[in-house]
């Protein structure tokens, strides 16, 4: 005990009158945002110097925004469809996938991923995803078919 508290009741008081301090005093303007990194924080509010560029669309009067927001680019030339999409009836899919009868369970999986690598839907434009969904859906089931037909499972 130091004259006559507990050393955690001397540990309280001393708490106690810091804070009292803390609130006496003015609150410094402070810019830093705690916890931010230096790197981003700017205690100054001058502006940058402008571009020349920026400063050309000054002297004249010009807004650089609405001037550029002028210039219209031509729009994209519309998409062309892949021959290969044209092919949607199940003999043309079939000659495409070229499955063969003597194909190994794995050589099936791996003609079905090369047939997807360029008729997959997500792989083509979306003007053209009807017909690349149609020839995934009848590849797949003329794998699966050749799949069920194979002696070795």
């Amino acid at each position: 005990m130091l004259f006559g508290k507990s050393v955690f009741q001397s540990i309280l008081t001393r708490l106690d009158d810091e804070d009292a301090q803390e609130a006496d005093a003015q609150p410094q303007a402070n810019f830093r945002v705690s916890g931010l990194p230096m790197g981003f924080v700017t205690e100054t509010w001058e502006r940058p110097e402008p571009s020349p560029t920026e400063s050309l669309y000054r002297l004249y009067g010009l807004d650089e925004e609405q001037t550029l927001s002028k210039v219209e680019e031509p729009p994209p030339p519309p998409p062309v469809m892949p021959p290969h999409l044209a092919r949607l009836s199940d003999t043309e899919i079939a000659e495409d996938l070229a499955l063969k009868p003597q194909d190994t369970p794995e050589k099936l999986m791996a003609r079905r991923r090369a047939f997807a690598k360029f008729n997959h839907p997500d792989r083509v434009h979306p003007d053209f995803r009807p017909q690349a969904t149609r020839r995934m859906t009848v590849a797949n089931m003329l794998v699966d078919q050749a799949l069920r037909l194979h002696p070795h499972r």
